[in-house]
């Protein structure tokens, strides 16, 4: 694993981030579904007034903890990309609160989409995307994350929950 040395320029760390913002999560969350449904939005009708609000607001919330997120690696100078990463492992900000803001974050958006054009297919592209999250997550980031950082990330990983938020910041 590539590992971004300490004296890695901020504005490379920034411009690796943002450019594996759109190649990664643009993708995933964003060029398939508008694939799958165009992008145009459902007709909803009496019930619009709730449902376009919610969805929108669901969206919204996955795009800012998305980058957020993003933002916490650059200011570490590093990336999210597996062939960037940060020197020190991220536990700061949402990371305190659960391991997955990234993923969870992606599914939001798709999900608020999936609410928003009133897509069925784009509901089980969430279930398709959920079930390529957690393999990689187990299978390949917590195995790297345990070899890079030890018993740090193993004491991260008893206190944070992976895909369900805790209540409060964890203050390790």
């Amino acid at each position: 694993m590539t590992r971004v040395s300490p004296s890695a320029s901020p504005a490379r760390a920034w411009i690796g981030s943002i450019v594996f913002l759109f190649v990664a999560p643009g993708i995933v969350a964003g060029l398939v579904p508008w694939l799958i449904t165009g992008w145009h939005p459902h007709d909803w009708a009496a019930a619009a007034w709730v449902v376009v609000p919610i969805a929108w607001l669901v969206i919204a919330a996955g795009v800012g903890f998305l980058l957020y997120a993003f933002g916490l690696f650059a200011l570490q100078r590093g990336t999210p990309a597996p062939i960037a990463p940060t020197e020190a492992l991220v536990v700061t900000g949402v990371y305190r609160y659960v391991r997955n803001p990234m993923y969870l974050a992606v599914l939001a958006i798709i999900l608020g989409q999936a609410l928003l054009f009133g897509s069925w297919w784009l509901l089980l592209y969430a279930g398709v995307v959920t079930g390529a999250f957690v393999p990689f997550v187990k299978g390949y980031e917590e195995p790297t994350l345990t070899r890079t950082y030890g018993e740090e990330y193993r004491e991260y990983r008893r206190h944070v929950p992976g895909w369900w938020p805790r209540a409060t910041p964890w203050r390790g």
